[in-house]
């Protein structure tokens, strides 16, 4: 249970590349840990502070006893369960329907305007690789979008990044 600061939830495949899954922020749980917890199976991602971070750690007993015995606990497990499962649905649905250039462009709109971060960070919020996303970003940049430099980016052309998230 988070109490102050964020986790960035994500998986890494054999390869080596890696997708954010979501944050947990103050209050929330992490339902990957809930879910191992609940089933007896282990963790199947990685969490990782993306601040400093205050935290409460539950053992598997007293998870399985709120949830039976506390209804508070289990409205708020569940209705977390419900939201991030609708985030883990969109996400799929964006890597696997969306092309890349425009998953980066919307991604850049709703980071916007200066965003510092490396590009490997960015391609790993998108579950691609650093290539292709330094390649796109240097066409966004010949395009107008957006400007360069080292871990970081600025959108100079929201207009334009809004055509290419539609697909234009």
């Amino acid at each position: 249970l988070v109490l102050a600061g964020s986790i960035k939830v994500s998986k890494r495949a054999e390869n080596g590349r890696e997708i954010r899954l979501y944050s947990v922020r103050p209050g929330e749980l992490c339902i990957v840990t809930v879910s191992c917890l609940l089933g007896g199976e282990p963790y199947p991602a990685s969490g990782v502070a993306e601040t400093a971070i205050r935290a409460l750690a539950l053992p598997r007993p007293l998870i399985l006893r709120l949830v039976a015995e506390h209804p508070p606990f289990r409205e708020m497990a569940f209705t977390l369960f419900a939201e991030r499962l609708t985030g883990l649905m969109q996400l799929v649905e964006e890597v696997a329907f969306h092309k890349l250039d425009q998953r980066l462009a919307a991604w850049l709109l709703a980071r916007g305007p200066l965003i510092t971060l490396s590009h490997q960070t960015v391609a790993d919020e998108l579950g691609s690789v650093r290539e292709i996303v330094s390649r796109l970003l240097k066409q966004f940049e010949e395009e107008g979008g957006v400007r360069l430099g080292r871990e970081r980016i600025e959108v100079l052309s929201p207009d334009t990044l809004a055509k290419r998230a539609a697909g234009g």
